[in-house]
């Protein structure tokens, strides 16, 4: 066996290389490449003297597990989003966790790094989704379906560094809602930003703000500020960190890294400064500039009729037009849009900007909790006759929205039910064991929600004292007297009121008491 003394003198060495590279902003496959190394010296180092293997009891990095109470107020959340969906007349999918790695390359610009890859199975190289939306289109191209208003809840991978305590993860939940079809302009996407609005708002997180802009009104301002063809999608996803850095950042990346002139630079930095609603878009279609990009007039044209259904469907105080979006996916053609929380108070994900052109409510942005847009050649990258078909669609945070909504709970000490118990079945005297068995039979065979104590004799104030922890509203209590007159004492929990109530009655009794609740 290895001398564990240098073993442990190597972990030591290795644990500084590490450190070393990680203070020098080093690459990540770099850092990646040396921790291995450390963590095989780990391996190595194996149990005590026992022999026994030691090993560390944790979750994977960039995941976690939930507690009772957090799934309580998570499955809350996806209750409110999947009512809104269904609502709006969607249909439900699924599609494997894991595609073919050819379905999943080249589809998400320079994201694409971020993808997991698994090791060969079976003759088939894979690799996790990263989202929902390109297994959809691969979906409608393999189906041969061409109209469907979908919905899509399910989790996703991404080889991200995660900073989990701003929500951001390597597996988590998107909730996903599209529209495939050829449809008159902008209706369907107005009907996503409606969607988004209504679920922030019921969900109740806090002010936020719908930014808009469109694809190709970004290619016109690149074209005429002097973008060459070639960068158009890496400048985008420069421009696509104007959430989290300042504009002297982006543009020292655009120049420095991208190569773009310091002129193109300038005049992209005049543009994404831009915010506004359909007055902005009237006055771009007479910018000297941009009126000279058809592409550009085109999507402001778009822009003005989005804002037109925006304004029926009453939704135009939270949406603003705003050049600075770019979403750096490679998919979207036409109008995207994404949502962000504007609330004081909240822990900004991103680091506060101090430049003006972002405007005072950016600087309390939490991070986008919803994002979404035009993808309309999507589908045809997968049919082999190339048939298009047009797709809008919109993917809500719930990771972001969960981690407020549980900043919330504990903030406010909020006691939340882990459980739906309705009633509990108690007895007031010994040897009611199996009477309290057949009561709480009845009342699952009727559909109702009930429990009884594990124990043969419990004693009553035991019982009561588990209500009022888990929140159990009523109690229904037998005892020798109760079942000599035909009747079960129902007690209140809260209010300690009790009636007695005929057993023939006590289903419909507990039932009304229930729904009014």
């Amino acid at each position: 066996m290895e001398d564990k003394a240098q073993i442990q003198e190597a972990i030591k060495v290795q644990g500084e290389v590490v450190r070393k590279l990680k203070s020098e902003k080093a690459s990540k496959e770099q850092i990646d490449e040396e921790v291995a190394k450390l963590l095989e010296l780990k391996a190595r180092l194996g149990g005590g003297d026992d022999g026994k293997h030691q090993f560390v009891l944790k979750t994977p990095k960039g995941t976690r597990d939930y507690n009772p109470k957090q799934m309580a107020i998570r499955e809350r959340v996806f209750n409110t989003i999947t009512r809104c969906f269904k609502r709006h007349g969607a249909e439900t999918i699924d599609t494997p966790v894991f595609e073919l790695k050819e379905t999943l390359t080249g589809k998400y610009g320079e994201d694409s790094k971020l993808i997991y890859d698994l090791k060969d199975q079976g003759g088939e190289l894979l690799s996790l989704r990263y989202d929902l939306t390109v297994p959809f289109a691969r979906y409608l191209a393999m189906n041969k379906i061409t109209n469907i208003k979908r919905y899509h809840i399910a989790k996703v991978y991404r080889r991200d560094n995660p900073a989990m305590t701003r929500g951001r993860y390597r597996e988590f939940y998107q909730c996903d809602f599209d529209i495939a079809g050829q449809y008159d302009a902008m209706i369907p996407d107005a009907e996503c930003l409606k969607i988004v609005h209504e679920i922030l708002s019921e969900l109740e997180l806090g002010d936020f703000r719908i930014k808009v802009n469109d694809r190709r009104i970004l290619d016109g301002m690149f074209a005429v500020c002097g973008v060459p063809d070639d960068k158009f999608r890496t400048i985008c996803s420069t421009v696509d960190k104007l959430d989290k850095l300042p504009w002297q950042e982006v543009r020292k990346e655009m120049v420095d890294e991208k190569g773009l002139s310091e002129e193109a630079a300038d005049q992209i930095g005049e543009y994404v400064s831009l915010h506004g609603g359909m007055d902005l878009a009237e006055r771009l279609l007479q910018d000297p500039r941009m009126s000279q990009s058809k592409q550009a007039c085109a999507g402001l044209s778009d822009i003005k009729l989005l804002f037109s259904y925006l304004q029926l469907f009453q939704v135009t105080d939270k949406v603003v037009f705003d050049l600075s979006l770019a979403r750096g996916l490679d998919y979207y053609t036409g109008v995207i849009y994404e949502a962000v929380l504007t609330q004081a108070g909240v822990a900004p994900v991103a680091p506060a900007s101090n430049d003006t052109q972002n405007g005072s409510e950016e600087s309390v942005s939490v991070g986008s909790v919803a994002g979404g847009g035009r993808y309309d050649g999507l589908v045809g990258m997968f049919d082999p006759k190339n048939r298009k078909v047009p797709c809008v669609g919109v993917s809500i945070g719930i990771e972001r929205i969960f981690s407020i909504m549980e900043q919330r709970a504990e903030a406010a000490a909020e006691k939340v039910r882990t459980t739906e118990v309705q009633v509990l079945v108690a007895s007031a005297q010994k040897n009611l064991l199996e009477e309290r068995l057949r009561l709480v039979t009845e009342l699952w065979n009727a559909g109702i929600k009930a429990e009884v104590m594990y124990k043969k004799n419990p004693k009553l104030l035991s019982q009561l004292q588990l209500c009022e922890e888990t929140g159990i509203p009523l109690v229904a209590i037998l005892g020798e007297q109760e079942l000599k007159d035909g009747v079960v004492k129902l007690r209140v929990v809260a209010s300690r009121e009790e009636v007695d109530v005929s057993r023939s009655d006590l289903i419909t009794e507990i039932k009304r008491r229930t729904s009014e609740a």
